[in-house]
């Protein structure tokens, strides 16, 4: 579970990513729930995990909930959230 967590956190800055791109800051709008149910598998396999694999959670976790803040910061900052 932790390395579905760490694929899911991958994905979640490359939609970042995209997203700060003109023209497609509304791809946040996905891309913030995408990364909201990323960050609760990666919490949840973060408390499941062995000593082993917590590398992958914490990264998962981290990337998921960088997605969340840098998305929400760019929709913000384009006028999306009023």
């Amino acid at each position: 579970m932790s390395t579905i967590s760490l694929i899911w956190g991958i994905l979640a800055l490359v939609g970042m990513l995209v997203g700060f791109f003109p023209c497609l800051g509304s791809l946040n709008w996905l891309n913030i729930p995408f990364s909201g149910v990323g960050l609760i598998v990666s919490i949840v396999a973060l408390a499941q995990a062995t000593p082993e694999q917590k590398g992958a959670a914490v990264a998962g976790t981290v990337s998921c909930s960088i997605g969340v803040a840098l998305g929400f910061i760019r929709l913000m900052a384009g006028g999306g959230i009023l």
